[in-house]
């Protein structure tokens, strides 16, 4: 866990307020865990001193590249979204524990909120090439907020479920996968904590892992910022460093 230079590769628009950011350095040949995630300055000198935390979308370490989604919701993110190619971006990478993929066994549930979509991408593709079958389950709020819908159909059966009925299932994650008849021996989720709550309660008798979404300062577990509840005798985990992704059941969420 180092911060490095790195290189803007591209950074282009492909949702509404979706930006997929790509680039090229060192740091990617430690990228071996999908799940895990990077701390990108946003700003020079004293502005935006707090790193914005983006999860890791695709690593291709023959080219020496990773990819980023990210959503423009700040004035931080904003900054992020104007880099253009050969840029200089300052990248602390890779933070967190990420998804544990030889836990699957046969065919594998991934399912995503949102932006916590991007994350599950890097995680298909290395589960598919382990053999597992991959079943996805992106959720998002209208068809103007989908993105990576092609790119997860070319990994396994997709299915989309949009809050507005505009594109797929009309309602949640959990609508469609009441459906799904397909066997799976373990889920993997990403997305907001409401979403998290619903799939562990539908999931039940399911192993499962998720990844949770936290407002993060330091990334590195030392400003206690992105803490959550537990019910050992620790009481609490901290998202940066213990997380982002946790067994089924082991925070309060």
């Amino acid at each position: 866990m180092m911060s490095k230079l790195m290189t803007v590769v591209s950074n282009n628009q492909i949702a509404d307020a979706i930006f997929e950011l790509k680039v090229h350095g060192d740091l990617t040949k430690n990228m071996k865990k999908p799940g895990q995630f990077v701390h990108i300055k946003a700003g020079t000198g004293t502005e935006h001193m707090l790193r914005r935390p983006i999860s890791i979308c695709e690593v291709n370490r023959e080219e020496g590249t990773f990819t980023m989604l990210f959503r423009r919701e700040g004035h931080g993110t904003e900054m992020i979204s104007t880099l253009k190619s050969g840029d200089p971006i300052d990248v602390i990478a890779p933070l967190g524990n990420g998804f544990p993929v030889e836990e699957a066994q046969n065919t594998a549930l991934l399912v995503g909120g949102g932006i916590g979509v991007p994350p599950l991408y890097e995680l298909s593709k290395q589960l598919n090439q382990r053999g597992i079958k991959t079943i996805h389950v992106l959720g998002f709020q209208s068809d103007k907020d989908a993105f990576y819908i092609d790119e997860f159909n070319a990994l396994g059966e997709t299915y989309i479920a949009t809050v507005d009925g505009s594109l797929g299932t009309k309602g949640f994650v959990t609508t469609v996968i009441d459906h799904i008849e397909t066997p799976f021996d373990i889920f993997y989720s990403c997305g907001p904590k409401a979403m998290l709550k619903a799939l562990t309660e539908q999931l039940s008798d399911v192993k499962g892992y998720i990844s949770l979404e936290e407002r993060m300062g330091c990334g590195i577990g030392a400003c206690y910022a992105c803490v959550c509840h537990t019910d050992d005798e620790a009481g609490y985990v901290k998202v940066c460093t213990d997380g982002p992704v946790f067994e089924k059941g082991a925070v309060i969420i």
